[in-house]
């Protein structure tokens, strides 16, 4: 059994010791404390916010809700394929009679 990798990725400011199971969960880690960080220079520069922690959860919520539209829209096709599906199926059906 592999060991687990010992990384620090730094978050606005902190560093954070983690650790992953291998080099692609490493790059994904370091890939996501550079567009949090990224995030948390937009917000900083655009809008007049004096805590870090209101910035980290302004992060947090524009992460979330991508997530959350991201879904919605999986679902939203998913229906529409389910439809699309049902009535190729009624017309297949339609010409096999």
């Amino acid at each position: 059994m592999a060991e687990n990798l010992k990384i620090k990725v730094t978050i606005a400011g902190r560093v954070y010791p983690l650790r992953v199971r291998d080099e692609k969960e490493e790059e994904g880690m370091r890939k996501a404390a550079n567009k949090i960080n990224d995030l948390v220079t937009k917000f900083e520069k655009n809008y007049a916010v004096g805590d870090k922690q209101d910035v980290l959860a302004m992060c947090a919520l524009q992460f979330a809700s991508l997530i959350e539209i991201t879904t919605i829209n999986k679902d939203e096709d998913i229906i529409k394929a389910t439809k699309k599906l049902n009535k190729l199926n009624e017309l297949i059906n339609e010409h096999l009679k």
